[in-house]
């Protein structure tokens, strides 16, 4: 089929199952209950979670006993249908109170563990939750001293409770026998807050046959192999961690390699360790292992394929992780309010198609690129919102109609916000963002264009271009730089140059910068909005 309008209707050829996340781990139990389901990888120190090790296993035998323990203590506490909030960085515990709160009927509200007591605070009541299961403590911060600052006051929560007493609360309590209820794969099943790279966050209330069906085409489009192994420090607060990992491993019965925390070196060695078939993460993520001292000594033959997403994918990361890893690429786009993947490339794609687009729309989702102003669908190669449709579209914004209605049209498309070109076959180029986009003296700049010409420089490990107000053109652009390793940073001249070579004159940036570090989302996304931020307070140093 050959496109003349940017409209891709629905790929039926594989269903939708009706499936709840608890009959997910059931199934995975019954046909597959000794395969090894879970490892657990954490740096030195105490566990977070009162264990007396952090090397933990569990088969799926194991994960589904542990869980539905869980579900039915949970049950003793709450009704099915009411929220609890998960505040605590990548534990096992955190998984088997997933899956326990699947089983039980109720939703799971997932919160960064990087949140403050007033963001935090904000989650726990505009969620409405009645329980909170939290860290005590995370990267220097004393969490559990947020959590009491945070909790003070709040009406609907009734109990929290601290993951070092899991072990005793939880894991060691006499199981009731108490049936566990029917749980429809429509019932809502997490809220999952938007992860606030402009700003304010909203709930998008997810539903089981959404996070299930997903998580499976996802595995299928992105040749996860059975069985295998897959490791990830995706945070689990975030779909990229919780759905596409965790239940994507359990369509696929392979062994979920669970890092607490990204950290390159820990990575690295857990690779080593595990011989993980398959590796994900932000772009970030990819860049700071190829950068890190480890990674030339790291035995990486194991890996067939790396997964990325959730921000843009510069065309030279692509082919430089598949050059590095001498494995496959996939990159997947898709918001949380999608329950995440929308569209995503094959291994077996070419080069090209990997490298300059993010790939066809997965199964069972009409996809189409329209215009911003009139909602008309656009010529093929014309640039475009994308909009999707299907079975993987939120519930809502929790609580939220206005902004609910502003995201979801009364046919049920879902407008992403991102800016997009569909060529004659259903391939999609991410081009920006429309909140994004910088107009400078009438004319659109979308930052995507200029990111992905100017990290090809070989000095620039990473880059991010943002608008800045101007009295004469209503903005200018400004690019922000991080080094390369072992590189001095290049010259304004020299960016300057390469942009005149490839772009437009009114693209090439105003104002030059250099970065240590990136302001990162929990999920490893870059927050444009503090970067400009920076930029304008003189927290960042101008390029010579």
């Amino acid at each position: 089929m050959t496109l003349t309008e940017s409209f891709f209707a629905a790929d039926t050829s594989q269903p939708v199952a009706e499936l709840s996340v608890g009959d997910l781990l059931r199934a995975a139990a019954a046909d597959a209950g000794d395969q090894l389901a879970l490892i657990e990888v954490a740096p030195p120190g105490p566990s977070l979670t009162g264990a007396d090790r952090t090397d933990r296993t569990w088969t799926y035998a194991e994960l589904l006993q542990e869980a539905e323990g869980c579900a039915r203590w949970l049950l003793q506490r709450y009704a099915p249908g009411e929220r609890v909030v998960v505040w605590a960085p990548n534990v096992p515990e955190w998984i088997i109170l997933q899956y326990g709160v699947a089983l039980a009927g109720l939703v799971l509200v997932t919160a960064n563990p990087g949140l403050r007591a007033n963001e935090l605070r904000y989650v726990l009541e505009q969620s409405q939750a009645s329980g909170l299961f939290y860290a005590s403590a995370f990267r220097g911060t004393d969490m559990a001293a947020l959590a009491a600052e945070a909790v003070s006051g709040l009406p609907d929560l009734r109990e929290q409770l601290c993951f070092t007493d899991w072990q005793r609360l939880v894991r060691e309590a006499p199981a009731p026998a108490t049936d566990l209820p029917a749980v429809s794969p429509g019932d809502p099943a997490q809220i999952q807050y938007t992860s606030g790279t402009t700003g304010f966050p909203k709930g998008a209330l997810l539903h089981h046959r959404g996070l299930v069906n997903n998580a499976n085409y996802y595995g299928l489009r992105g040749r996860l192999p059975d069985r295998g192994v897959f490791l990830s420090a995706m945070p689990l607060f975030h779909t990229g961690g919780c759905a596409m990992g965790v239940l994507g491993c359990a369509h696929r019965r392979a062994t979920y390699v669970l890092l607490q925390l990204f950290e390159p070196g820990l990575m690295l060695a857990a690779l080593d360790t595990h011989r993980p078939q398959a590796i994900t993460g932000v772009p970030t993520m990819l860049l700071a292992m190829l950068e890190h001292p480890a990674f030339a000594t790291t035995d990486v033959g194991s890996v067939r394929v790396a997964l990325s997403g959730g921000a843009s994918v510069p065309p030279a990361l692509v082919r430089r992780v598949e050059k590095a890893y001498g494995c496959a690429f996939t990159t997947v786009f898709g918001q949380t309010e999608l329950s995440p993947v929308v569209t995503q490339t094959s291994p077996d794609d070419t080069l090209e198609d990997k490298a300059e687009t993010v790939g066809r729309p997965l199964w069972n989702v009409d996809v189409k690129v329209v215009h911003p102003t009139t909602g008309d669908v656009v010529p093929v190669g014309e640039q475009g919102e994308i909009c999707a449709r299907g079975y993987q579209a939120m519930l809502e914004y929790y609580r939220m109609p206005e902004q609910t209605a502003e995201t979801v049209d009364p046919d049920g498309w879902v407008h992403t916000g991102d800016l997009a070109t569909m060529d004659d076959r259903g391939y999609v180029r991410i081009t920006g963002r429309l909140k994004d986009m910088i107009i400078r003296g009438g004319e659109n700049i979308y930052p995507a264009e200029l990111e992905q010409l100017l990290f090809t420089h070989p000095k620039v490990a990473d880059v991010a271009v943002v608008g800045l107000p101007d009295e004469t053109y209503g903005e200018r652009v400004a690019a922000v730089v991080r080094a390369a390793a072992g590189e001095d940073p290049p010259t304004a001249d020299e960016l300057k140059a390469l942009c005149r070579s490839s772009l437009a004159p009114h693209k090439t940036p105003a104002q030059w910068h250099v970065a240590q570090e990136w302001p990162l989302t929990g999920s490893g996304k870059v927050q444009k909005f503090k970067v400009r931020e920076h930029v304008l307070d003189g927290t960042y140093a101008p390029l010579p």
